[in-house]
């Protein structure tokens, strides 16, 4: 049921996109395999349970990877929830890169997932990027004939709007549960759609006006992708003036509320009524830690505000 979904997901996702190594031809090695179980062991020891992976992420190596884990320690699978995208094509012999909404790739791609993951069935899975040239129908009954022969669980999407969602829920017979899209308090065009309405500014932005309350009023669990903003705010570089006077004031806060800088930058998208679920990325364990303070954070509405204000070197209008 769909209520499970939601009732057995912790608050943060960890994004696997960062294991199995680099993206080439070159094998999974042990140490690769090595890191992955110090991750899931870390996760799962902090209360992360979704485990976010792609078929693309490494060339398919983080998948490889993670499911030795799973192949050598079978009872962890119990613990969590599994989660991989597909549809991203990179360039090949047959053609360039290319999005992949077909049934044939749809359906090749879950299997081939399965395979690498070691498992029997994907907790939800998320068509990548949307294709343009997808068949509605075609999409349909490939989900339909996944979700029959107990392949996949749930159907989710990723970097959608709420219209193309809309549009492709109105063929589905199951509900699509998530949309990971890219919001940070660095990456703010979701939400800077509903305050500068009626401005310039507005005009400019390429966000589709209503995805946020879409995925809102549809019970759509939205995923925050590049949640940390590259760390930015939280030790890395920080490109413009805004963002080392932010980074600033997130050590300030971070001091303030007894947690990490990271909590604080994750702890303001936790803080908006979407109940959006972070996703994070970084393979250093004290940093996942780190991480994982930010369920206990509960930004007061002036120092969400302040953290706005800061990150876009302006008041709001």
């Amino acid at each position: 049921m769909l209520e499970d979904y939601f009732a057995d997901a912790s608050r943060l996702v960890y994004g696997c996109m960062g294991l199995g190594g680099d993206w080439d031809s070159s094998p999974v090695t042990a140490a690769h395999i090595k890191q992955a179980e110090d991750v899931i062991e870390t996760a799962l020891d902090n209360g992360i349970t979704v485990f976010d992976h792609a078929d693309i992420y490494t060339l398919g190596k983080a998948e490889q990877a993670f499911g030795q884990v799973l192949k050598n320690t079978p009872s962890l699978r119990d613990k969590m929830i599994l989660q991989s995208k597909c549809a991203i094509r990179f360039a090949d012999d047959a053609g360039p890169k290319r999005y992949d909404f077909s049934a044939a790739w749809i359906t090749g791609s879950v299997e081939d997932i399965l395979q690498r993951l070691n498992i029997e069935q994907l907790d939800v899975l998320l068509l990548h990027r949307p294709d343009p040239l997808m068949e509605l129908d075609e999409v349909a009954t490939a989900i339909s004939d996944l979700q029959a022969s107990g392949k996949i669980k749930h159907l989710g999407v990723s970097n959608m709007h709420g219209h193309q969602i809309n549009y492709l829920q109105s063929a589905l017979g199951t509900p699509v549960v998530a949309n990971q899209l890219e919001m940070s308090l660095a990456f703010r065009d979701w939400l800077e759609d509903g305050i500068t309405t009626n401005s310039a500014h507005n005009r400019q932005m390429g966000y589709a006006p209503g995805t946020l309350e879409y995925c809102m009023m549809n019970n759509v669990q939205l995923q925050a992708w590049g949640s940390l903003a590259q760390g930015k705010f939280t030790g890395g570089k920080a490109e413009f003036e805004e963002d080392v006077a932010t980074a600033a004031l997130v050590s300030e806060m971070a001091a303030e509320y007894g947690v990490s800088a990271e909590a604080i930058v994750l702890g303001w998208l936790m803080r908006h009524p979407a109940n959006i679920q972070p996703v994070i990325g970084t393979t250093n364990l004290t940093r996942i830690r780190n991480c994982v303070q930010a369920n206990s954070v509960n930004l007061s509405r002036e120092h969400w505000y302040a953290l706005l204000e800061s990150a876009r070197g302006s008041d709001v209008p």
